[in-house]
């Protein structure tokens, strides 16, 4: 069983896996100023910072953003969309990014979809269940060969009969070899190869509200001043003795 995952990655860098590898911190004052633009209709509250793999499958009223030098990864439930060719353009290159790459995958649907865009233009798409192909455009990438190969087979239970129009593979897997291959991890299972943990890679979350729906900033609690021990001490030596 995969997880759910809805990310689109901005990158100038030549090696991304490579910087992703040693990357231990997301700034935070550019992911939310991406945000700003991305969303400039809703309120944008930080929360948590969580480690990618818990942030991939982010819910429909947050979003997560991971700034790090050279690459950027945007994790929200908008990017969801079975034909990748039509994420809105400024969703494809807000950053002026060489490339962009495009994952998602849900387990619940077993679909899983990608894309790659060179400065904007869309260079190579697929999104499909088992057994439907959303979108199929541009030319297979030399990674891809053995999953059309039937290489890489798609399990069926004992007893459960292939549906005559099946892929000869499964698109999640797909998915993940796509991510594997552009950015070095993928989010189920063991790291392979030269593959790295995705969970040393930080992002920064934010709640998502319609303007004014925000939730009121709690009270901060009473501080109440530092006591000096020694002079309490003296205080209570030089209390007067109680009267009989």
């Amino acid at each position: 069983m995969g997880v759910k995952v809805s990310t689109i990655w901005y990158t100038d860098a030549p090696d991304p896996a490579s910087l992703l590898r040693e990357t231990s911190a997301s700034d935070h004052v550019a992911a939310a100023a991406l945000v700003g633009r991305l969303i400039p209709d809703l309120t944008a509250l930080p929360t948590a910072p969580t480690p990618l793999p818990q942030s991939a499958g982010v819910g429909p009223d947050a979003i997560v953003v991971g700034c790090y030098p050279g690459t950027t990864v945007v994790c929200s439930l908008n990017l969801s969309i079975a034909k990748p060719s039509l994420i809105p353009e400024s969703w494809v290159r807000p950053l002026a990014s060489e490339h962009t790459y495009f994952v998602a995958t849900d387990p619940e649907n077993a679909w899983g979809a990608f894309a790659y865009w060179e400065r904007g233009t869309l260079r190579r798409s697929f999104s499909a269940t088992p057994i439907y192909i959303y979108e199929d455009l541009g030319l297979p990438l030399v990674w891809e060969r053995p999953f059309w190969a039937g290489e890489r087979p798609l399990i069926y239970p004992p007893g459960v009969l292939p549906d005559p129009q099946s892929l000869p593979f499964h698109p999640q897997e797909f998915a993940e070899a796509a991510n594997a291959e552009w950015l070095g991890f993928r989010y189920t299972g063991a790291p392979r190869g030269d593959e790295f943990d995705p969970m040393s890679v930080p992002a920064s979350g934010f709640a998502l509200y319609t303007p004014g729906e925000e939730p009121a900033a709690e009270a901060p609690a009473p501080v109440s001043a530092p006591t000096d021990r020694k002079f309490m001490r003296w205080l209570r030596r030089k209390s007067p003795e109680p009267q009989s």
